[in-house]
């Protein structure tokens, strides 16, 4: 799922389930939570990991209709775009050959990308936090099974997976990426690639605007404080973490992993859809996505 406030600031350990099975979502324990109120206030603010617990499920389940809709034509039903820019896996082919591989998307939204992906040969499965997100890939269907899980903590054994992937998947919604990294790490098998796409933090240091205003830096790309925003009673609705480039080549690197590539796309000819903050106007002067291609030793 691509970055969310940044694109639109407007508001069981073993045992891996088998592929080839119908769609359908296996959900787990520890999944639900009370609906918060309205947002009231946002900004760049620090925030306690404890207390943003939970709110990137909840925001997912309640917009995930919503982002659908005004995403979902674009991303397709069974289409595998890395980025606002339109990066496809059919031209970049970052993953490599699929066909055969166990393969792993975290963070996999309605599961397009998984969904190509299983047209591809993948033997493949789909994790997202959000049920109502995964309710949304089990009515489009694909054969291949859906789990609800949290990135950080994957229900699936060590050195299951050939490829691990996620599209703006997790990371930018976690105070503590490092450990989805090392969850990554843990059920890749040696030699498995882990690749990732996010926010170009660049981006960070400019604002959220299509139009020229958005060329303009007005915050410091060193200032770390995420993107929160509350509801009257001061309970955290949404959060989206920034890190440097630096700092996501530490995590990722920290985790184990030896970084082969790091790629920023370029906004393409002919593409002129304006995503929140990418436009062609801002993507022909600054990077929007950084995509970091790994593998595990």
């Amino acid at each position: 799922m691509f970055g969310v406030v940044k694109a639109s600031a407007s508001r069981a350990r073993r045992g891996l389930t088998a592929p080839g099975r119908r769609s359908e979502v296996v959900y787990r324990r520890g999944m639900t939570a009370d609906q918060p109120g309205p947002m009231a206030d946002a900004g760049y603010r620090e925030v306690a990991d404890a207390a943003a617990t939970g709110a990137g499920r909840l925001w997912w389940d309640a917009n995930a209709a919503e982002y659908l809709d005004e995403h979902g034509e674009f991303l397709g039903d069974d289409d595998f775009c890395w980025c606002p820019e339109g990066l496809r896996e059919a031209d970049a082919r970052l993953l490599g050959d699929v066909r055969g591989r166990r393969v792993l998307e975290v963070g996999s939204g309605a599961a397009q990308c998984a969904r190509w992906l299983a047209g591809q040969g993948a033997a493949v499965v789909a994790t997202d936090v959000s049920g109502s997100m995964l309710a949304a890939a089990a009515r489009i269907g694909g054969g291949f099974p859906l789990v609800q899980a949290d990135a950080r903590s994957l229900p699936f054994g060590d050195d299951s997976f050939d490829i691990v992937f996620t599209a703006y998947g997790a990371i930018p919604f976690v105070p503590d990426a490092e450990r989805v990294h090392a969850e990554a790490f843990r059920v890749l098998r040696s030699g498995g690639r882990w690749v990732c796409s996010v926010t170009h933090p660049i981006r960070w240091a400019f604002p959220d605007d299509p139009s020229e205003r958005g060329l303009t830096a007005d915050r410091s790309y060193f200032d770390r404080r995420p993107y929160v925003e509350t509801d009257a009673a001061g309970r955290v609705l949404y959060a989206e973490y920034h890190r440097t480039l630096g700092d996501h080549i530490a995590e990722l690197v920290g985790a184990g992993f030896v970084l082969d590539r790091l790629v920023e796309p370029e906004w393409p000819d002919g593409h002129d859809r304006t995503w929140g903050g990418w436009s062609r106007l801002r993507g022909e002067h600054i990077p929007g996505t950084a995509i970091l291609v790994a593998h595990k030793p």
